[in-house]
């Protein structure tokens, strides 16, 4: 790799270390690595990436949870190199629609998609219509969930109730709705989650979010998380506040939740339910729904699945992701046990990244900042 390539990729990691370089500030109680976890690090590093790293997440989830390792996966390398070596991301972008979700697993159980907008053009029940017509098939359909197809992290999800062509929290037509919506977006059934997941927080659906490796024929659970929501909110991403906790793989609970950095350790959710030990509901069906399902998408190595449990105990798939955030706050080191493999595996692979063109001063920046870390 030339020295301008070398400079495209610095410039990408750099972007996102940046970023936790800010978390690592916000938090209420700093933790510094030793000179020996460092070459630790590294070494570890040169083993299996084939080059040196930022020390910059590593502090970071060590300063937060107390937990070392050398494992931990930089953000800039993970999105910069893994997975554009072990997943085929172009397919991933268009299969990423959430309105193409049933149309990629037809035979994995999610919720019912009543209307779909795909760039403007409308389908109710997959099928062309216009948008009037869109909006007088919809115009009793109940309780349902209006989202983006195409946003990330909740924005733009509600909840609504729809009878008689009007929108009962806001008095306004469906045909407005639809215009205010404008494009990429979709009306779905409201998923009714089972009670024990429902426990956590009434508000929200409380999702689980399940990352997988896939080699051959052979499906491997790398982590799960329970993103549960706060009171009062209806999604529970963290970007809305919601907490995040491990999962164990015998379907219990950690001891601590994570939300924002400000935050310190979480024991209880926001109705009152001790995380600790709390066994989720149909825990090994859900691991089996996920393992069976990432059989069904042959260009990606690594997926994260949301899943939630529904009031008759099945599990229900809500997204994918082709390029999941890892949760490495609340699990600790992403791959876990998989990690050399998954390194070794991604190094035999070329990257398919096309990294941003770089200016002459981002050049000299990282020549000036390989010398200093060679002294």
């Amino acid at each position: 790799m030339n020295i301008v390539e070398e400079s495209k990729r610095y410039a990408f990691v750099e972007k996102f270390r940046k970023q936790i370089v800010s978390s690592y500030n916000k938090l209420p109680q700093k933790r510094e690595l030793n000179r020996e976890q460092e070459r630790e690090i590294q070494a570890y590093w040169k083993k299996y990436y084939g080059h040196e790293i930022p020390l910059d997440w590593h502090r970071y989830f060590y300063a937060r949870t107390g937990l070392y390792s050398p494992k931990y996966i930089p953000t800039g390398v993970y999105r910069g190199e893994i997975v554009y070596r072990l997943n085929q991301v172009k397919f991933g972008i268009a299969y990423s629609d959430k309105n193409m979700l049933d149309i990629l697993v037809p035979n994995i159980r999610q919720s019912h998609i009543y209307l779909k907008n795909r760039n403007g053009h409308f389908y109710y029940e997959n099928e062309p219509v216009s948008k009037q017509e869109a909006a007088e098939k919809c115009a009793n359909l109940g309780v349902v969930l209006i989202k983006p197809s195409l946003a990330s992290h909740g924005k733009g999800v509600q909840i609504l109730k729809i009878e008689n062509g009007v929108v009962e929290e806001t008095g306004q037509s469906v045909l407005d709705l639809l215009t205010e919506y404008k494009q990429d977006f979709l009306i779905q059934d409201l998923v009714r989650q089972h009670e024990g997941m429902s426990a956590l927080n009434p508000d929200s659906v409380n999702t689980l979010r399940i990352v997988t490796y896939r080699k051959d024929m052979d499906v491997h659970i790398m982590y799960a998380i329970a993103r549960i929501g706060r009171k009062g909110k209806v999604i529970d991403n963290e970007s809305a506040g919601g907490i995040s906790v491990k999962v164990h793989d015998d379907g219990t609970l950690d001891k601590y939740a994570y939300g924002t950095p400000e935050e310190g350790l979480i024991e209880r959710t926001d109705s009152g339910v001790k995380l600790e030990g709390y066994q989720l509901p149909f825990y090994d069906e859900v691991k089996d729904f996920v393992k069976n399902a990432h059989l069904y998408m042959p260009f990606q190595s690594i997926i994260g699945w949301d899943v939630c449990v529904d009031d008759s105990g099945e599990p229900l798939l809500l997204e994918w992701n082709t390029n999941p955030e890892l949760s490495q706050t609340a699990v600790g080191p992403a791959f876990g046990d998989y990690t050399e493999e998954i390194l070794q595996e991604a190094m035999k692979h070329p990257n398919t990244r096309v990294y941003d063109d770089v200016s002459w001063r981002t050049i000299v920046k990282y020549i000036v900042n390989k010398f200093r870390l060679r002294q």
